[in-house]
């Protein structure tokens, strides 16, 4: 199913689903893998801890950020999706970012483990008929399709991709 195929979404989570293309969703998540592929790890070798801004997350922190709520979201789709009867409560990223050890692990494991975490989400959502695809997730005081919750999945990276690019590689000055 394409992004075109969602009904309607959160206002908030509106940003990261218009950040993907309107294709297949299968092949939004092939994209994303290949974003993560591309990344020049040398590079973020290079900037390491730093930030463009005081108090702002390192790329380290922002790629654990990822990971992290990928998981997230995968548990509100599987909760939805299996009918557990649960709605699953909303989280503080800030919170979690800052208890996280993301500035002690070397930026190719984190990255790793975000190609990890991205294929087993991708398993996850093809194994999704097209009546699942199209049923609703209920988390904290939101609902959207699971198919939406591809999409911002997806987004979501992209949005943090963006970041960085615009971000943190200018302070690569090599």
């Amino acid at each position: 199913m394409r992004k075109s195929d969602i009904k309607e979404v959160p206002e908030y989570y509106a940003y990261y689903i218009h950040l993907n293309d309107d294709v297949e969703l299968s092949e939004a998540f092939e994209q994303s893998i290949r974003q993560i592929d591309r990344v020049d790890m040398e590079q973020l070798k290079r900037i390491g801890t730093q930030t463009y801004a005081e108090g702002k997350w390192s790329i380290h922190q922002i790629i654990q950020h990822v990971c992290d709520w990928e998981r997230i979201w995968c548990y509100r789709t599987l909760v939805n999706v299996r009918r557990e009867g649960n709605v699953p409560v909303g989280l503080d990223h800030n919170l979690m970012a800052g208890n996280s050890n993301a500035d002690e692990l070397p930026i190719d494991q984190l990255l790793g483990e975000l190609r990890a975490v991205r294929l087993a989400t991708c398993a996850m959502f093809q194994s999704f008929n097209q009546e699942i695809l199209l049923s609703d997730c209920a988390f904290s005081d939101n609902r959207m399709q699971v198919l939406a919750m591809g999409f911002n999945i997806i987004g979501h990276q992209r949005h943090h991709f963006n970041i960085i690019r615009e971000r943190y590689l200018p302070l690569d000055v090599k």
